[in-house]
């Protein structure tokens, strides 16, 4: 079942096109990577589908019954929020916000659901502690918990794995397959095209060539050579 089908869709500032005449279908269960260069409308896009910004022109359509209040977005942290002074317990249970309405409160389904996904994050023990006070890791954990928190349906990951060290960047990815194996819907912006190619079942590239289908088609297409050729020279630069 689509769960987004996006028709026609044109993204920029200024109206100024970054992408164009955008088609594609994001059905319920899927895990899509979105690849491209720096500066190629990524983000643009994943704002877009968030509601964050208006679209130049085109429409995004939901279905399923998805509300934008159930979808779950781990943005990228910036200097200041990685200092943020709250407690785990704290920054999780905000997540429930976007559907609190005038509400003061959380629910006791809520605090055992926040509770929940705590372990399944495996941070329950950091509950106290002070978001400010863990590694790279850790509050990328309690950032998945809260997203977790607006949804069992879509999350939408910007670079979610982006400073953190070899051993945390591979429990955060077999973190997001785990979720999407359980029937959560993943969008996620990557830079890592191998991880992309290990755990996606659908790429959308974003670029001078603008690709979508799924990770076996792209990597028989131009857009997906082109690309990992690319990735490739970088790596040996920076292995020299």
């Amino acid at each position: 079942m689509s769960l987004i089908t996006i028709k026609n869709l044109s993204l920029g500032y200024d109206a100024q096109a970054l992408v164009e005449d955008l088609n594609l279908s994001i059905n319920a269960g899927d895990y899509l990577c979105i690849l491209g260069e720096n500066g190629s409308g990524k983000s643009t896009f994943m704002k877009t589908l968030l509601g964050l910004q208006e679209p130049i022109s085109g429409e995004i359509l939901a279905g399923d019954g998805l509300k934008r209040s159930e979808i779950g977005y781990l943005p990228q942290q910036t200097v200041v929020q990685r200092d943020f002074p709250a407690s785990v317990r704290e920054i999780v249970m905000s997540g429930f916000l976007g559907r609190h309405g005038l509400r003061p409160s959380y629910t006791k389904e809520e605090k055992m659901q926040a509770k929940e996904n705590m372990e399944q994050m495996g941070i329950a023990d950091l509950a106290d502690r002070c978001y400010r006070e863990l590694s790279g890791g850790q509050q990328q954990r309690v950032l998945l918990a809260r997203a977790l928190c607006a949804t069992r349906k879509l999350l939408l990951l910007d670079e979610p794995v982006s400073g953190l060290d070899p051993r945390a960047t591979a429990e955060m990815y077999e973190l997001i397959r785990d979720l999407n194996r359980e029937g959560i819907t993943i969008i996620m912006i990557s830079h890592d095209i191998e991880a992309a190619l290990n755990y996606a079942s659908h790429i959308l590239h974003i670029g001078d060539r603008v690709f979508f289908g799924t990770k076996e088609e792209y990597t028989g297409s131009k857009a997906g050579r082109l690309f990992l050729q690319q990735d490739l020279i970088r790596k040996e630069a920076e292995d020299e």
